[in-house]
């Protein structure tokens, strides 16, 4: 076992880390010398045919994601195929904190804040991924190979010489390097605020001179090897989203991509993180193909898989009790007042600036809508709390309900709660309800598929497709509840446009690569490839879609004007 793993101060951190040691060397990461073995000489072929083309950053950075390496090394294979020379980019213990980081690795914060990463999930993080891209011939950069000395000093003296309170805001060499470090480090301690976080400012500082090192790093490589595209996941956090501002500053274009729900399908964006894209795509790519019949049933089909995550990989709840009548006697909710449900989010997801926010964060948008609706003896307040603050991961470390008693000890009595661990099925309690009011949960995208009216505070993906009440400030919230209880749900034509926007959502937006397979375990997936003419143009309209908003910047979209693949003659024998 490597020394990083002996090191790690506690039986569970070692059992961890040791587990992901375990993968790296059998079976999580892709093994490229035989997915290529029977196709040597045509990827070999296609390798020196691409030398000169597009060049392509693959900017995986963090070699322990295995899941990240697996679906980026294989879309680096496919863009080789179409002529692009690829390259990859993965730190190698230079970063003082990144999104790998979390509080629960650590009994004691302050070992993370005085050691870093470095003397244990460093250890091995870089070389299985480097191993499988060398493995594929690929070039392999690493942070150190483009950081020097007077640029890790520079990142520690900004690190420490700005306030606590501006960091958030911090912009340097016109890079919003303070709002991804915010974000990062709410991640690590898996809440939606810093504050009452005893070890919160050196934590923020060590996401800060990271997210500082990535950035003179990469600008370096950008200007030094001279990029056209760039891929990476989320988009924001330390050091995507860094990466991600640092390409679009230098002119490179960047595509971001994250797992999509359904299994074996990846949601790609151009140029920013998905949670803004999804917001702001333009309305043709949906609201103008009515729905055929048979894409109406399979979006029926699936919408109803989705109450036990048949057909998805990411799954955070699995209801016991459907049954609406049963569950209303059991919460007490009283059948002569209207009910508005109300679904929460994990606090510390994507924390990120959104401008069309109502309120500056969910805590803050939760505790007045409960104080709002002790005014309102009217109405029933169901409030669901998001399952995913227990099984998701990392678990929330602010607990939604703890921070509304903090303000509001004690709850209305026309307000009902539903807590994570709850079994009760989060549609069974929204067919309850006269409307919901969300923040951020995906859940809208279908509730007004179903017809229930939807109500927006935050940065749900629902928003601006003209099928939801849509607010962008605390008055503008209010004026909208004032109207409450809608008299109707959503009618006919709504109902229809709702529907395809779902199905544009669920079924062309979520892109599907047949030859990623599920799997039990870290990681959720793995490569499953039979030959590597799988990964060739014309082989795959999901990765043809890829590829072509990649190299060319067409929508990442199913059936957008099916995307032609991009080939090179050479390779393809033309």
């Amino acid at each position: 076992m490597r020394r990083g793993i002996r090191r790690l101060p506690t039986l569970w951190r070692a059992t961890r880390l040791a587990r992901r040691w375990y993968h790296a060397r059998f079976g999580a990461y892709p093994d490229w010398q035989v997915q290529s073995a029977a196709d040597s000489a045509l990827w070999a072929s296609a390798r020196s045919a691409a030398k000169g083309g597009p060049r392509v950053l693959m900017a995986t950075t963090i070699g322990s994601y295995a899941h990240g390496i697996t679906l980026e090394s294989a879309v680096a294979a496919a863009l080789t195929f179409r002529g692009a020379e690829v390259h990859a980019l993965l730190c190698d213990g230079a970063m003082t904190a990144c999104a790998e980081c979390e509080a629960s690795l650590y009994t004691n914060v302050n070992t993370f804040v005085e050691q870093g990463p470095q003397r244990d999930l460093c250890q091995d993080c870089t070389w299985p991924a480097e191993r499988v891209y060398e493995e594929l011939g690929l070039k392999v950069h690493r942070y150190s190979d483009w950081l020097s000395r007077e640029d890790r000093l520079e990142a520690r003296r900004l690190s420490i010489a700005h306030p606590f309170n501006d960091i958030r805001s911090l912009t340097i060499d016109g890079l919003a390097v303070g709002d991804h470090a915010h974000a990062g480090a709410l991640r690590y301690f898996a809440t939606g605020s810093l504050d009452g976080e005893p070890a919160a400012e050196p934590v923020l500082r060590r996401y800060l001179e990271s997210a500082l090192l990535t950035a003179f790093a990469t600008r370096r490589l950008f200007r030094g090897i001279g990029f056209t595209s760039t891929v990476l996941t989320h988009g924001i956090y330390v050091p995507w989203g860094i990466v991600g501002e640092v390409a679009r500053q230098e002119g490179v274009h960047v595509s971001t991509w994250n797992v999509a729900y359904r299994k074996r399908r990846f949601i790609f964006s151009h140029d920013d993180t998905y949670h803004h894209t999804l917001m702001t795509e333009p309305r043709h790519h949906w609201e103008h193909t009515p729905l055929s019949p048979g894409q109406d049933r399979e979006l029926t089909k699936y919408l109803a898989s989705r109450r036990e995550g048949l057909f998805d990989w990411i799954v955070f709840h699995r209801a016991r009790r459907q049954d609406p009548e049963d569950i209303a006697r059991r919460i007490g909710l009283d059948p002569a007042k209207p009910a508005i449900g109300l679904l929460t989010n994990v606090t510390w997801d994507a924390q990120l600036h959104y401008p069309a926010n109502a309120f500056p964060n969910i805590v803050e948008w939760l505790v007045q809508t409960v104080q709002y609706f002790a005014t309102r003896p009217d109405l029933q307040l169901l409030i669901r709390v998001h399952p995913a603050e227990i099984s998701g991961f990392p678990p929330s470390r602010q607990p939604i309900l703890e921070e509304l008693r903090k303000h509001v000890p004690n709850l209305s009595s026309n307000i009902i709660v539903v807590p994570p661990e709850s079994d009760m099925s989060t549609y069974a309690l929204m067919s309850l309800c006269n409307a919901a009011i969300i923040y951020g949960t995906k859940m809208g995208v279908e509730l007004t598929s179903i017809g229930l009216p939807v109500i927006v505070a935050g940065e749900a993906w629902i928003r601006n497709k003209g099928l939801t009440h849509d607010a962008s400030s605390p008055a503008e919230y209010f004026r909208i509840l004032e109207k409450l209880p809608f008299r109707d749900r959503l009618g006919p034509s709504q109902l229809a446009r709702a529907r395809q926007y779902a199905y544009h959502f669920f079924f062309n937006r979520m892109i599907p690569l047949p030859f990623i397979a599920p799997k039990a375990g870290y990681p959720i997936y793995r490569l499953k490839l039979d030959r590597l003419q799988q990964l060739l143009p014309g082989a795959s309209t999901g990765l043809d879609t890829i590829c072509a908003g990649i190299l060319t910047r067409q929508p990442f979209v199913m059936h957008a004007s099916e995307p032609a693949p991009v080939e090179l003659a050479s390779v393809m024998g033309g």
